[in-house]
């Protein structure tokens, strides 16, 4: 391996690992803090009969998304049935005494204020311009880290863990949402990751073709570039969710809570089309780009393998063969790239050796003239 090759090789590593271990986690986490994947699954089952109202899951069952267009104000109880909520026309207002105004920030646990006190009467605060609001509802989903009992005892197999309320009015009127918390066991791990290396591997031995011939070349582009959109689709999949579905709001998150993916995904599919330009510095391109988006679209949402609920609309299993090819295209042509900078030189013209008896150094000897004194022999 040359010294240029050994440097552009070290500076995909490099780069690679850097961003791996310095941007990841901000890309890891979308909305307050939903889940990449989960095992529970938070299902609606009876909404409120009043229209302009919908209450929908977002991010995988973590949190309600209540969205009002009634016209009439609707209030959300919190857990000690006190005013929690107040969905007007006019925007959101949260009850700074309701405990579930901080306990709903976060799925984690955290301790309210002290004036957090249910008993007081409410004092509202406008949080929003919009008559929509999201929120982690703990009585619709799992917040202890610790399994329940029937789960810990048996997590092969399917458990509801409960029906759950949220009590809501309009005024004077009483409304509610119910749904359903169940337990889905997740699938073998080890099958996905072992069909995702497998296809890393046999992308990666393109790049032990000699001659480095067109035909591979378009073929790792045209990976590249499949990656690169595979991963813009499964960002936008997110999205929408996560309850956005307007192109405004979907871009919006995808520049600032996935940006990451969102620039590795176009870095892939800038460098697919720069290596099918016959640049000179294509592999390296490549195998920069493949590993970006192979890492910060890929590998960030590996939990879907060892989860059962993927956080996309359009099924678990789609999702899982989604984010395999991603990193089995990423990976894979990262490796290509690297095995086939070894052919590359560092540029440097080779210089033009002579030998003693070439005609470059050869001396030229005076041809004898008749009036040389010198007699020839």
């Amino acid at each position: 391996m040359t010294p240029l090759t050994a440097r552009r090789v070290g500076a995909v590593l490099g780069t690679a690992l850097t961003l791996l271990f310095t941007l990841a986690s901000p890309a890891a986490a979308h909305g307050a803090d939903a889940p990449d994947a989960t095992n529970y699954r938070t299902v609606i089952t009876a909404t409120p009969d009043l229209p302009g109202l919908e209450v929908i899951t977002i991010e995988a069952g973590a949190r309600l998304q209540l969205t009002n267009h009634s016209g009439r104000p609707v209030e959300v109880l919190g857990y000690n049935n006190e005013p929690y909520l107040e969905v007007r026309p006019d925007g959101v207002y949260e009850n700074i005494h309701s405990p579930a105004t901080y306990l709903n920030i976060t799925i984690a646990h955290v301790d309210p204020p002290a004036h957090a006190d249910p008993t007081v009467a409410p004092e509202w605060r406008k949080v929003s311009d919009e008559p929509v609001y999201r929120w982690h509802d703990q009585r619709a989903i799992w917040t202890d880290p610790v399994e329940p009992p029937a789960v810990a005892a048996a997590p092969g197999q399917p458990h509801r863990i409960r029906e759950w309320t949220v009590p809501m009015r309009t005024e004077v009127t009483p409304l509610q949402v119910t749904g359903t918390l169940d337990w889905v066991p997740p699938p073998s791990s080890t099958v996905w990751w072992a069909a995702t290396v497998a296809g890393a591997l046999a992308i990666a031995l393109l790049g032990l073709v000699r001659g480095r011939p067109r035909p591979i070349t378009v073929a790792l582009s045209a990976a590249t570039i499949a990656a690169g959109v595979l991963a813009l689709a499964y960002a936008v999949a997110r999205e929408i969710d996560a309850g956005n579905h307007t192109v405004g709001s979907i871009l919006l998150e995808l520049f600032t809570v996935q940006l990451w993916p969102l620039v590795s995904a176009l870095a892939a599919i800038a460098a697919g089309a720069y290596s099918l330009s016959r640049r000179a510095a294509g592999d390296f391109a490549l195998a920069l780009g493949a590993a970006a988006v192979g890492l910060f679209a890929g590998m960030v949402n590996a939990a879907v393998f060892h989860r059962s609920i993927a956080p996309v609309p359009w099924g678990d299993t789609p999702a899982r063969l989604t984010v395999a090819t991603i990193i089995a295209l990423g990976v894979g042509v990262a490796a290509a790239g690297m095995l086939r900078l070894r052919g590359t030189t560092s540029g440097t013209p080779t210089e033009t050796l002579t030998t003693p008896d070439s005609p470059a150094n050869a001396v030229a000897t005076p041809s004898h003239t008749p009036n040389d004194p010198t007699p020839s022999t």
